[in-house]
């Protein structure tokens, strides 16, 4: 008579636990648009949850600790004119969320560690360039400032959001609608599923599909026969209305925490934690190995002319304390540093007036840099206001 054996896992007792209500965040009105998203995205600073909004497209930041009930009145981000489809948070800077809409546009934000008293309306850089709604987020894993933006319109854009550029676009890639992209760990390749029911690998620098497979089919995978196994099964009575998913580096090692999701329901949001139990309260070198920090491997430039770089790793060991408020600077270059194109030799009329231009664009663009410092200044200035309006009250209270 066969008996059955037990793989060894360290997995192997892993349960999924809803938190507490009083560790939940109630009263919040998610968004109802038909749009297939997460509508939620977290890393260990905040809480994003795209929100019914009126007049245009808005989702709500939370700091993580700001659990209970919402305010109806909690300060928005605020700036497409059409739904929000999509947002997601920069695996390299905790404070600084790109969000995707219906008005073909993508924003990129700046969050700052304090409780804003109004709305933030004003983006750090507004990226257009998709011809329909643009539903589909996602920052490079290991190179700074590059965004993966995808459409309605079929088309995948590669954007360097430290200058607003374009590094490339993907146009004949996809006969239908793309239903999700994902980069592999260190940003070499894509994986995007599309509503012609075909699995895609892509090389995004050379412009070509690698691999293709019309099944798309979900295991946990190990190095040992039979390969696929069978963990545990978290259920709710509820059903989700979308999922954000903490990153490794903003789990709680302290119990064991190796996975925690954000479950979106009509109204509020809940987190499911998955544990290891575990007796000693030591740090468990087996669970944590060392994960994706917050620093990039890599510049843009250097991941578009053919650079790979692995993620650049940290311990878990002491935990995992977010940096501080980090700046995300915008340079947008000068078109007129591109020489011209080379030609007949012109008159020196035509050279002279040519010069004359030159000469007036590089005054206007100077006017405009200056304009552009003055409102940066004072917008800094509005910010320190805030923050010791907000310092005041916290001290009344």
């Amino acid at each position: 008579m066969s008996r059955r054996v037990v793989r060894q896992s360290k997995f192997r007792h892993v349960f999924g636990q809803a938190a507490k209500a009083d560790q939940a965040y109630e009263d919040i009105r998610v968004s109802k648009v038909t749009w297939d998203s997460s509508f939620c995205a977290v890393n260990p600073k905040f809480l994003a949850i795209i929100v019914e909004a009126g007049g245009g497209g808005a989702f709500i930041v939370l700091p993580l600790a700001k659990t209970g009930r919402v305010d109806k009145n909690y300060p928005l981000v605020t700036g497409h004119t059409a739904p929000v489809l999509d947002i997601d948070w920069c695996p390299h800077n905790d404070n600084v969320i790109a969000s995707a809409s219906d008005d073909t546009t993508i924003m990129v934000w700046q969050i700052p560690d304090y409780t804003p008293v109004r709305n933030i309306t004003e983006p750090i850089i507004t990226l257009e360039g998709h011809s329909k709604r643009v539903g589909i987020l996602s920052w490079h894993p290991t190179a700074r400032n590059v965004l993966l933006s995808a459409g309605g319109d079929n088309v995948i854009i590669i954007w360097n959001v430290g200058t607003g550029e374009v590094l490339l676009s993907l146009d004949d890639m996809h006969p239908d609608v793309i239903h999700s992209v994902c980069w592999n760990s260190n940003g070499s390749l894509l994986a995007t599923t599309c509503k012609d029911k075909t699995l895609r690998i892509i090389d995004p620098r050379k412009g070509q599909v690698v691999a293709g497979d019309s099944s798309i089919r979900y295991f946990e995978i190990t190095d040992e026969p039979p390969f696929v196994h069978y963990l545990n099964t978290f259920s709710s009575k509820e059903p989700q209305r979308g999922m954000g998913f903490m990153p490794k580096r903003g789990l709680d090692v302290s119990k064991c925490e190796i996975a925690r999701f954000y479950k979106l329901h009509e109204r509020k949001c809940e987190p499911i934690i998955m544990t290891v139990p575990r007796k000693s309260d030591l740090f468990q070198d087996d669970l944590y190995p060392d994960t994706p920090g917050p620093e990039p491997a890599l510049e843009a430039d250097e991941w578009l002319s053919g650079q790979d770089a692995e993620p650049v790793l940290i311990s878990l060991r002491d935990g995992y304390v977010p940096p501080k408020h980090r700046e995300l600077r915008v340079t947008k270059r000068n078109i007129l540093d591109a020489r011209p194109p080379s030609g007949p030799r012109r008159s020196q009329s035509a050279s002279d007036a040519s010069l004359s231009q030159q000469h007036t664009l590089e005054t206007l663009l100077e006017e405009v840099k200056a304009l552009r410092e003055r409102v940066q200044a004072q917008e800094q200035r509005i910010m320190a206001l805030e923050n010791m309006l907000c310092e005041l009250v916290d001290g009344t209270d």
